[in-house]
């Protein structure tokens, strides 16, 4: 049974920083293709903020280009996303995902939701003054 579980998540001021983490269980980093973080905010669809492939390539959503960085530690099964130059749209729960090797859905981006078949139960992040 595989199990994403993060953590780190927070209230902050704007300009402030976070730095997320997500424990997966069940699986080893070589089982996925790959790992995402993703975030909602109230009343708006799930969007894409940054991916890690299995061979280390990332991406970023242009909107936490320069702020956002996504890695991992393999050892310890976890995934982090280190959050600054927080803003106030940052607001949102945000999640961990993975899209295992065996999942046979479509792949549309490694920043769509779909794309990925598991995912924790989130933690909250709060920018506010």
């Amino acid at each position: 049974q595989v199990q994403l579980v993060e953590s780190g998540g927070g209230s902050v001021q704007p300009g402030g920083s976070l730095r997320l983490s997500c424990v997966a269980s069940g699986y080893t980093s070589s089982s996925y293709y790959y790992m995402g973080w993703f975030r909602q905010a109230p009343g708006k669809q799930r969007q894409g903020v940054a991916s890690i492939g299995s061979d280390g390539s990332t991406r970023y959503a242009e909107s936490v280009k320069g702020r956002f960085t996504i890695s991992q530690d393999n050892a310890k099964n976890t995934l982090y996303l280190q959050m600054n130059s927080l803003k106030t749209e940052d607001t949102a729960m945000y999640y961990c995902a993975a899209r295992g090797r065996r999942y046979s859905g479509t792949l549309y981006s490694s920043l769509t939701p779909a794309s990925f078949n598991y995912w924790g139960q989130g933690t909250q992040v709060t920018v506010s003054s």
